[in-house]
């Protein structure tokens, strides 16, 4: 598998289909708290957003969005289930953070729900390390927080 990563923004038509397949599989993950998370997780709007192709096929994405002065925030990641197991979102997450270097940040921050262990073990593989939990995730148990910190040239 050659994968190739192009960066685009969320209006780019693969990443708003490899989006729905993402809200769908997190509805059935999350249940009940699928709303909650549904109305933090828009996507519409955001500047750098990374897709993932094998061949013409997409397969793979993520995004960052600004967080803070110093951090952005790692959001949408999803691989398409014939994909997984396959490197392809450890590519993607690399890509969103050396676009995270290359603006002047030094730390990528991101969210994932406590059923998700493929995402958890990915994050904790790549060097994130578990916070306590932010901004609306703060007193919501279903929520893992993880930040890493960039090194900039």
């Amino acid at each position: 598998m050659s994968v190739r990563l192009i960066r685009t923004d969320s209006s780019h038509p693969a990443f708003a289909e490899l989006v729905k397949l993402l809200d769908a599989d997190l509805a059935i993950r999350d249940g009940d708290d699928a709303p909650f998370y549904a109305a933090i997780n828009k996507a519409a709007m955001i500047r750098h957003v990374v897709v993932a192709y094998d061949g013409d096929l997409a397969v793979g994405c993520g995004a960052i969005k600004a967080f803070s002065d110093e951090a952005m925030e790692v959001k949408r990641m999803f691989t398409i289930p014939e994909s997984r197991g396959k490197g392809i979102a450890s590519k993607v997450i690399t890509e969103l953070e050396q676009w995270t270097r290359e603006q002047g940040y030094g730390k990528c921050v991101l969210e994932t729900g406590i059923n998700q262990p493929e995402a958890i073990s990915l994050y904790l593989k790549l060097g994130y390390e578990r916070t306590p939990n932010y901004g609306p995730y703060a007193n919501i148990e279903t929520s893992l927080c993880f930040e890493k910190r960039l090194n900039i040239s």
